[in-house]
Protein backbone atom coordinates (compact mmCIF):
# COMPACT_ATOMS: atom_id res chain seq x y z
CA UNK A 1 0.00 0.00 0.00
CA UNK A 2 1.17 3.50 -0.85
CA UNK A 3 0.35 6.73 0.91
CA UNK A 4 -1.19 8.28 -2.19
CA UNK A 5 -2.26 7.37 -5.70
CA UNK A 6 -2.83 10.05 -8.32
CA UNK A 7 -4.61 8.87 -11.44
CA UNK A 8 -4.92 10.67 -14.74
CA UNK A 9 -5.95 9.64 -18.23
CA UNK A 10 -3.22 12.04 -19.44
CA UNK A 11 -0.04 11.38 -17.49
CA UNK A 12 3.22 12.75 -18.92
CA UNK A 13 5.72 9.94 -18.46
CA UNK A 14 9.32 9.95 -19.73
CA UNK A 15 8.44 7.82 -22.76
CA UNK A 16 4.79 8.56 -23.42
CA UNK A 17 1.61 10.40 -22.52
CA UNK A 18 -1.26 8.21 -21.44
CA UNK A 19 -3.45 6.86 -18.67
CA UNK A 20 -1.66 5.88 -15.48
CA UNK A 21 -1.94 5.62 -11.71
CA UNK A 22 1.10 7.01 -9.91
CA UNK A 23 1.74 5.36 -6.53
CA UNK A 24 3.53 7.42 -3.88
CA UNK A 25 5.13 6.07 -0.70
CA UNK A 26 7.08 8.19 1.77
CA UNK A 27 7.33 11.03 -0.72
CA UNK A 28 8.67 9.03 -3.65
CA UNK A 29 7.10 7.37 -6.66
CA UNK A 30 7.12 3.65 -5.97
CA UNK A 31 5.03 2.33 -8.86
CA UNK A 32 3.30 3.40 -12.04
CA UNK A 33 0.25 1.26 -12.62
CA UNK A 34 -2.63 1.17 -15.11
CA UNK A 35 -5.12 3.98 -14.72
CA UNK A 36 -7.90 1.61 -13.67
CA UNK A 37 -5.79 -0.49 -11.26
CA UNK A 38 -7.39 -1.47 -7.97
CA UNK A 39 -6.99 1.06 -5.11
CA UNK A 40 -3.61 0.62 -3.45
CA UNK A 41 -3.25 3.69 -1.24
CA UNK A 42 -4.74 5.45 1.73
CA UNK A 43 -5.53 8.54 -0.39
CA UNK A 44 -6.81 8.20 -3.95
CA UNK A 45 -7.01 11.21 -6.27
CA UNK A 46 -8.52 10.80 -9.73
CA UNK A 47 -7.81 13.73 -12.04
CA UNK A 48 -9.77 12.29 -14.93
CA UNK A 49 -8.81 14.25 -18.04
CA UNK A 50 -6.66 16.80 -16.23
CA UNK A 51 -3.01 16.31 -17.17
CA UNK A 52 -0.59 14.97 -14.56
CA UNK A 53 2.83 16.58 -15.01
CA UNK A 54 6.07 16.25 -13.09
CA UNK A 55 6.81 19.34 -11.02
CA UNK A 56 8.82 21.86 -13.01
CA UNK A 57 12.43 22.66 -12.16
CA UNK A 58 13.50 26.30 -12.49
CA UNK A 59 17.25 26.61 -12.29
CA UNK A 60 17.31 30.40 -12.72
CA UNK A 61 15.57 32.26 -9.89
CA UNK A 62 16.69 35.37 -8.00
CA UNK A 63 15.16 35.22 -4.53
CA UNK A 64 17.17 38.22 -3.23
CA UNK A 65 16.95 37.26 0.47
CA UNK A 66 18.72 38.20 2.72
CA UNK A 67 19.59 41.82 2.05
CA UNK A 68 17.08 42.85 -0.61
CA UNK A 69 14.07 41.02 0.78
CA UNK A 70 11.81 43.93 -0.16
CA UNK A 71 12.43 42.87 -3.79
CA UNK A 72 11.51 39.22 -3.16
CA UNK A 73 11.92 36.58 -0.46
CA UNK A 74 11.95 32.83 0.02
CA UNK A 75 8.35 32.65 1.26
CA UNK A 76 6.87 34.71 -1.58
CA UNK A 77 9.09 33.31 -4.36
CA UNK A 78 8.46 29.69 -3.45
CA UNK A 79 4.73 30.25 -2.94
CA UNK A 80 4.62 31.76 -6.44
CA UNK A 81 6.67 28.87 -7.81
CA UNK A 82 4.29 26.27 -6.41
CA UNK A 83 1.28 28.16 -7.78
CA UNK A 84 2.92 27.95 -11.20
CA UNK A 85 3.67 24.22 -11.00
CA UNK A 86 7.36 24.67 -10.10
CA UNK A 87 8.49 22.35 -7.30
CA UNK A 88 12.25 22.96 -7.35
CA UNK A 89 14.18 26.19 -7.78
CA UNK A 90 17.89 26.93 -7.80
CA UNK A 91 18.60 30.37 -6.37
CA UNK A 92 21.08 32.67 -8.05
CA UNK A 93 24.01 33.96 -5.95
CA UNK A 94 23.52 37.69 -6.46
CA UNK A 95 21.07 40.42 -5.48
CA UNK A 96 21.11 39.02 -1.96
CA UNK A 97 23.46 40.51 0.63
CA UNK A 98 25.90 38.93 1.03
CA UNK A 99 26.16 37.32 -2.41
CA UNK A 100 26.88 33.58 -2.34
CA UNK A 101 30.59 33.80 -3.13
CA UNK A 102 32.01 31.88 -0.14
CA UNK A 103 30.85 29.34 2.42
CA UNK A 104 29.99 31.96 5.04
CA UNK A 105 27.60 33.60 2.58
CA UNK A 106 26.08 30.22 1.73
CA UNK A 107 25.43 29.61 5.42
CA UNK A 108 23.72 33.01 5.63
CA UNK A 109 21.59 32.22 2.60
CA UNK A 110 20.56 28.82 3.95
CA UNK A 111 19.77 30.33 7.35
CA UNK A 112 17.51 32.92 5.72
CA UNK A 113 15.70 30.22 3.72
CA UNK A 114 15.20 27.77 6.57
CA UNK A 115 11.56 27.28 7.47
CA UNK A 116 10.26 29.58 4.71
CA UNK A 117 10.24 27.49 1.54
CA UNK A 118 7.13 26.02 -0.04
CA UNK A 119 9.16 24.13 -2.68
CA UNK A 120 12.63 22.60 -2.67
CA UNK A 121 15.47 25.10 -3.04
CA UNK A 122 19.09 24.70 -4.09
CA UNK A 123 21.78 27.34 -4.51
CA UNK A 124 24.27 28.45 -7.13
CA UNK A 125 27.59 29.91 -6.02
CA UNK A 126 29.19 32.94 -7.60
CA UNK A 127 32.51 33.47 -9.37
CA UNK A 128 33.76 37.05 -9.06
CA UNK A 129 37.20 38.64 -9.37
CA UNK A 130 39.51 37.34 -6.64
CA UNK A 131 37.45 34.47 -5.22
CA UNK A 132 38.81 31.56 -7.27
CA UNK A 133 40.47 30.12 -4.14
CA UNK A 134 37.07 30.01 -2.39
CA UNK A 135 35.35 27.99 -5.09
CA UNK A 136 36.47 24.44 -4.22
CA UNK A 137 35.27 24.78 -0.62
CA UNK A 138 32.01 26.39 -1.74
CA UNK A 139 31.44 23.59 -4.25
CA UNK A 140 32.12 20.98 -1.58
CA UNK A 141 29.57 22.74 0.63
CA UNK A 142 26.86 21.86 -1.87
CA UNK A 143 26.29 24.63 -4.40
CA UNK A 144 25.24 23.35 -7.81
CA UNK A 145 27.89 25.28 -9.72
CA UNK A 146 29.03 28.85 -10.24
CA UNK A 147 27.53 31.85 -11.95
CA UNK A 148 29.73 34.48 -13.55
CA UNK A 149 28.93 37.71 -15.34
CA UNK A 150 31.02 38.88 -18.29
CA UNK A 151 29.38 42.33 -18.09
CA UNK A 152 28.14 44.52 -15.24
CA UNK A 153 25.65 42.61 -13.08
CA UNK A 154 23.77 45.70 -11.91
CA UNK A 155 24.91 45.35 -8.28
CA UNK A 156 28.36 46.45 -7.10
CA UNK A 157 29.00 43.52 -4.76
CA UNK A 158 28.92 41.05 -7.68
CA UNK A 159 31.39 42.45 -10.26
CA UNK A 160 32.01 40.84 -13.63
CA UNK A 161 34.99 38.68 -14.53
CA UNK A 162 37.21 39.13 -17.54
CA UNK A 163 38.46 36.27 -19.68
CA UNK A 164 41.50 35.53 -17.52
CA UNK A 165 39.50 35.64 -14.30
CA UNK A 166 36.91 33.28 -15.77
CA UNK A 167 39.68 30.89 -16.79
CA UNK A 168 41.16 31.02 -13.28
CA UNK A 169 37.79 30.27 -11.73
CA UNK A 170 37.17 27.35 -14.08
CA UNK A 171 40.64 25.97 -13.41
CA UNK A 172 40.05 26.18 -9.66
CA UNK A 173 36.87 24.10 -9.45
CA UNK A 174 35.68 21.07 -11.42
CA UNK A 175 32.15 22.39 -11.56
CA UNK A 176 29.40 23.59 -13.86
CA UNK A 177 29.81 27.27 -14.75
CA UNK A 178 26.71 29.20 -15.77
CA UNK A 179 27.46 32.40 -17.64
CA UNK A 180 25.68 35.69 -18.16
CA UNK A 181 27.03 36.18 -21.66
CA UNK A 182 27.19 39.81 -22.76
CA UNK A 183 30.48 41.41 -23.76
CA UNK A 184 30.97 44.85 -22.18
CA UNK A 185 32.93 46.15 -25.17
CA UNK A 186 29.82 45.77 -27.32
CA UNK A 187 27.41 47.53 -24.94
CA UNK A 188 26.47 51.18 -25.40
CA UNK A 189 24.96 53.94 -23.28
CA UNK A 190 21.28 54.80 -23.76
CA UNK A 191 20.90 56.85 -20.58
CA UNK A 192 17.84 59.02 -20.36
CA UNK A 193 15.93 57.42 -23.20
CA UNK A 194 12.41 56.03 -22.85
CA UNK A 195 12.54 54.54 -26.35
CA UNK A 196 12.72 50.75 -26.29
CA UNK A 197 14.52 50.84 -29.65
CA UNK A 198 17.37 52.81 -28.04
CA UNK A 199 17.66 50.34 -25.18
CA UNK A 200 17.68 47.40 -27.60
CA UNK A 201 20.38 49.06 -29.71
CA UNK A 202 22.48 49.57 -26.58
CA UNK A 203 22.68 45.80 -26.01
CA UNK A 204 23.07 44.38 -29.53
CA UNK A 205 23.16 40.73 -30.50
CA UNK A 206 26.88 41.12 -31.14
CA UNK A 207 27.41 41.52 -27.39
CA UNK A 208 25.96 38.07 -26.74
CA UNK A 209 27.76 36.58 -29.72
CA UNK A 210 31.16 37.81 -28.49
CA UNK A 211 30.58 36.72 -24.89
CA UNK A 212 29.36 33.26 -25.91
CA UNK A 213 32.52 32.90 -27.96
CA UNK A 214 34.61 33.81 -24.90
CA UNK A 215 32.80 31.34 -22.64
CA UNK A 216 33.20 28.56 -25.19
CA UNK A 217 36.89 29.32 -25.68
CA UNK A 218 37.57 29.12 -21.94
CA UNK A 219 35.53 25.91 -21.64
CA UNK A 220 37.51 24.46 -24.53
CA UNK A 221 40.81 25.33 -22.83
CA UNK A 222 39.87 24.10 -19.35
CA UNK A 223 37.64 21.16 -20.23
CA UNK A 224 34.94 22.43 -17.87
CA UNK A 225 31.19 22.38 -18.39
CA UNK A 226 29.70 25.73 -19.33
CA UNK A 227 26.06 26.72 -19.64
CA UNK A 228 24.92 29.91 -21.38
CA UNK A 229 22.23 31.59 -19.35
CA UNK A 230 19.10 33.29 -20.78
CA UNK A 231 20.18 33.18 -24.42
CA UNK A 232 18.40 35.94 -26.28
CA UNK A 233 20.39 36.40 -29.50
CA UNK A 234 19.80 33.59 -31.96
CA UNK A 235 22.92 34.69 -33.86
CA UNK A 236 25.00 32.92 -31.19
CA UNK A 237 23.41 29.53 -31.89
CA UNK A 238 25.86 28.44 -34.63
CA UNK A 239 28.76 29.01 -32.21
CA UNK A 240 27.14 26.71 -29.68
CA UNK A 241 26.33 24.09 -32.31
CA UNK A 242 29.91 24.04 -33.61
CA UNK A 243 31.39 23.86 -30.10
CA UNK A 244 29.17 20.92 -29.22
CA UNK A 245 30.15 19.18 -32.43
CA UNK A 246 33.79 19.70 -31.41
CA UNK A 247 33.16 18.05 -28.04
CA UNK A 248 33.04 21.17 -25.88
CA UNK A 249 30.66 20.65 -22.96
CA UNK A 250 28.38 23.60 -23.59
CA UNK A 251 24.62 23.94 -23.20
CA UNK A 252 22.22 26.87 -23.33
CA UNK A 253 18.86 27.96 -21.97
CA UNK A 254 16.34 30.57 -22.92
CA UNK A 255 13.41 32.18 -21.11
CA UNK A 256 9.66 32.59 -21.68
CA UNK A 257 10.00 36.31 -22.44
CA UNK A 258 12.50 35.73 -25.25
CA UNK A 259 10.21 33.15 -26.82
CA UNK A 260 6.94 35.04 -26.60
CA UNK A 261 7.50 38.82 -26.46
CA UNK A 262 8.35 40.95 -29.48
CA UNK A 263 10.57 44.04 -29.37
CA UNK A 264 8.43 45.61 -32.07
CA UNK A 265 5.40 45.58 -29.77
CA UNK A 266 7.02 47.01 -26.63
CA UNK A 267 5.77 50.54 -25.95
CA UNK A 268 8.24 53.28 -25.19
CA UNK A 269 8.59 53.80 -21.44
CA UNK A 270 7.25 50.31 -20.65
CA UNK A 271 10.16 49.41 -18.39
CA UNK A 272 8.39 46.30 -17.06
CA UNK A 273 9.74 44.73 -20.28
CA UNK A 274 13.37 45.53 -19.43
CA UNK A 275 15.70 42.59 -18.98
CA UNK A 276 19.32 41.90 -19.86
CA UNK A 277 20.00 40.65 -22.44
CA UNK A 278 16.99 42.35 -24.02
CA UNK A 279 13.88 41.01 -25.68
CA UNK A 280 14.50 40.96 -29.43
CA UNK A 281 12.22 40.69 -32.46
CA UNK A 282 9.78 38.01 -33.56
CA UNK A 283 12.11 36.57 -36.21
CA UNK A 284 14.77 36.05 -33.54
CA UNK A 285 12.19 34.28 -31.35
CA UNK A 286 11.35 31.96 -34.24
CA UNK A 287 14.99 30.87 -34.36
CA UNK A 288 15.01 30.26 -30.61
CA UNK A 289 11.94 28.02 -30.96
CA UNK A 290 13.67 26.08 -33.74
CA UNK A 291 16.73 25.59 -31.54
CA UNK A 292 14.52 24.28 -28.74
CA UNK A 293 12.86 21.85 -31.10
CA UNK A 294 16.16 20.41 -32.30
CA UNK A 295 17.74 20.29 -28.84
CA UNK A 296 20.39 22.95 -29.33
CA UNK A 297 18.76 24.98 -26.57
CA UNK A 298 18.14 22.48 -23.80
CA UNK A 299 15.78 24.19 -21.38
CA UNK A 300 13.43 27.07 -20.62
CA UNK A 301 13.70 28.77 -17.21
CA UNK A 302 12.28 31.96 -15.81
CA UNK A 303 15.21 34.19 -14.85
CA UNK A 304 12.77 35.43 -12.20
CA UNK A 305 14.43 38.72 -11.27
CA UNK A 306 11.99 41.00 -9.43
CA UNK A 307 12.43 44.35 -7.77
CA UNK A 308 10.27 46.98 -6.12
CA UNK A 309 8.00 48.96 -8.47
CA UNK A 310 10.00 52.13 -7.86
CA UNK A 311 13.15 50.55 -9.27
CA UNK A 312 11.41 49.92 -12.57
CA UNK A 313 11.28 53.73 -13.05
CA UNK A 314 7.89 53.87 -14.69
CA UNK A 315 7.81 57.50 -13.52
CA UNK A 316 10.41 58.44 -16.15
CA UNK A 317 10.32 55.41 -18.45
CA UNK A 318 14.13 55.56 -18.56
CA UNK A 319 15.20 52.08 -19.66
CA UNK A 320 18.85 52.63 -18.75
CA UNK A 321 17.98 53.62 -15.17
CA UNK A 322 15.34 50.90 -14.62
CA UNK A 323 16.17 47.59 -12.97
CA UNK A 324 16.53 44.87 -15.59
CA UNK A 325 14.54 41.80 -14.69
CA UNK A 326 11.23 40.06 -15.30
CA UNK A 327 9.32 38.32 -12.51
CA UNK A 328 7.69 35.24 -14.02
CA UNK A 329 8.30 32.11 -11.94
CA UNK A 330 4.53 31.74 -11.45
CA UNK A 331 3.68 32.35 -15.10
CA UNK A 332 6.35 30.46 -17.04
CA UNK A 333 4.30 27.31 -17.67
CA UNK A 334 1.17 28.96 -19.09
CA UNK A 335 3.21 31.53 -21.05
CA UNK A 336 5.30 28.85 -22.74
CA UNK A 337 2.39 26.43 -23.17
CA UNK A 338 0.20 29.11 -24.78
CA UNK A 339 2.85 29.79 -27.40
CA UNK A 340 3.94 26.16 -27.79
CA UNK A 341 0.44 24.89 -28.57
CA UNK A 342 0.06 27.58 -31.24
CA UNK A 343 3.29 26.34 -32.83
CA UNK A 344 2.25 22.67 -32.69
CA UNK A 345 4.50 21.55 -29.84
CA UNK A 346 2.94 18.93 -27.54
CA UNK A 347 2.80 19.36 -23.79
CA UNK A 348 5.38 16.57 -23.37
CA UNK A 349 7.97 18.78 -25.07
CA UNK A 350 7.20 21.65 -22.71
CA UNK A 351 7.70 19.24 -19.79
CA UNK A 352 11.07 18.23 -21.21
CA UNK A 353 12.16 21.86 -21.58
CA UNK A 354 10.90 23.05 -18.21
CA UNK A 355 11.20 20.01 -15.92
CA UNK A 356 13.39 17.14 -17.09
CA UNK A 357 16.22 19.01 -18.79
CA UNK A 358 16.68 21.67 -16.10
CA UNK A 359 16.79 18.85 -13.53
CA UNK A 360 19.44 17.10 -15.61
CA UNK A 361 21.43 20.33 -15.94
CA UNK A 362 21.61 20.69 -12.17
CA UNK A 363 22.30 16.99 -11.54
CA UNK A 364 18.91 16.19 -10.00
CA UNK A 365 17.92 12.83 -11.52
CA UNK A 366 15.12 12.40 -8.96
CA UNK A 367 13.40 15.62 -10.05
CA UNK A 368 11.52 16.69 -13.16
CA UNK A 369 10.07 13.32 -14.18
CA UNK A 370 7.33 10.88 -13.26
CA UNK A 371 9.33 7.70 -12.80
CA UNK A 372 9.81 5.05 -10.15
CA UNK A 373 12.32 6.31 -7.60
CA UNK A 374 11.76 9.98 -8.36
CA UNK A 375 10.42 12.43 -5.81
CA UNK A 376 6.62 12.63 -5.99
CA UNK A 377 6.64 16.24 -7.19
CA UNK A 378 3.46 16.36 -9.28
CA UNK A 379 1.18 18.90 -10.92
CA UNK A 380 -2.48 18.66 -11.93
CA UNK A 381 -2.70 20.89 -15.01
CA UNK A 382 -5.67 21.95 -17.09
CA UNK A 383 -4.13 22.74 -20.50
CA UNK A 384 -7.33 24.07 -22.05
CA UNK A 385 -8.47 26.43 -19.28
CA UNK A 386 -7.76 30.09 -19.88
CA UNK A 387 -7.18 33.09 -17.63
CA UNK A 388 -6.16 36.72 -17.88
CA UNK A 389 -3.05 37.74 -15.95
CA UNK A 390 -3.87 40.01 -13.03
CA UNK A 391 -0.60 41.19 -11.45
CA UNK A 392 -2.26 41.60 -8.05
CA UNK A 393 -3.33 37.94 -8.07
CA UNK A 394 0.28 36.76 -8.32
CA UNK A 395 2.23 35.56 -5.27
CA UNK A 396 5.35 37.52 -6.26
CA UNK A 397 6.14 40.11 -3.63
CA UNK A 398 5.83 42.99 -6.11
CA UNK A 399 3.06 43.00 -8.75
CA UNK A 400 5.11 44.09 -11.77
CA UNK A 401 4.89 41.98 -14.93
CA UNK A 402 4.98 42.53 -18.70
CA UNK A 403 2.27 39.87 -18.98
CA UNK A 404 -0.40 42.00 -17.29
CA UNK A 405 -3.67 41.55 -19.17
CA UNK A 406 -2.41 38.67 -21.29
CA UNK A 407 -4.89 35.87 -22.00
CA UNK A 408 -3.11 32.56 -21.39
CA UNK A 409 -3.89 28.87 -21.70
CA UNK A 410 -3.12 26.45 -18.87
CA UNK A 411 -4.11 26.51 -15.23
CA UNK A 412 -2.36 24.68 -12.39
CA UNK A 413 -5.03 23.05 -10.23
CA UNK A 414 -2.87 21.27 -7.62
CA UNK A 415 0.85 21.00 -6.92
CA UNK A 416 2.25 18.17 -4.79
CA UNK A 417 5.72 18.30 -3.24
CA UNK A 418 6.92 14.79 -2.37
CA UNK A 419 3.29 13.64 -2.33
CA UNK A 420 1.83 16.45 -0.23
CA UNK A 421 -0.36 19.22 -1.68
CA UNK A 422 1.26 22.64 -1.52
CA UNK A 423 -1.33 25.04 -0.16
CA UNK A 424 0.88 28.03 0.58
CA UNK A 425 -0.01 27.87 4.25
CA UNK A 426 2.68 25.63 5.71
CA UNK A 427 6.20 25.60 4.20
CA UNK A 428 7.33 22.06 3.41
CA UNK A 429 10.26 22.60 1.07
CA UNK A 430 13.76 21.28 1.66
CA UNK A 431 17.11 22.95 1.10
CA UNK A 432 19.00 20.91 -1.47
CA UNK A 433 22.70 20.19 -1.69
CA UNK A 434 24.51 19.12 -4.83
CA UNK A 435 24.91 15.35 -4.95
CA UNK A 436 22.58 14.76 -2.02
CA UNK A 437 19.56 12.47 -2.42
Amino acid sequence: MGDLVVRSRRTILPDREGPAAVVVTDGRITAIRPYDAEPVADIETDLGDLVLLPGLVDTHVHVNEPGRTEWEGFASATRAAAAGGVTTIIDMPLNSLPPTVNTAALRAKRAAATGQCHVDVGFWGGAIPGNAADLPELHAAGVFGFKAFLADSGVPEFPPVDRDQLAAAMAAADALFVIHAEDPDHLHDAAGSAAYADFLASRPADAEHAAVATAIAVARETGRRVHILHLSAASALPLIAQARADGVRVTAETCPHYLTLDAGRIPDGATEFKCCPPIRDAANADRLWAALADGLITCVVSDHSPCTPELKRRDTGDFAAAWGGIASVQLGLPVVWTAARERGHPLAEVVSWMATRPADLAGLPHKGRIAVGADADLVAFDPDATFVVDPHALHHKNPVTPYAGAALHGVVRTTWLRGRPVTGAQPGGRLLLRGER
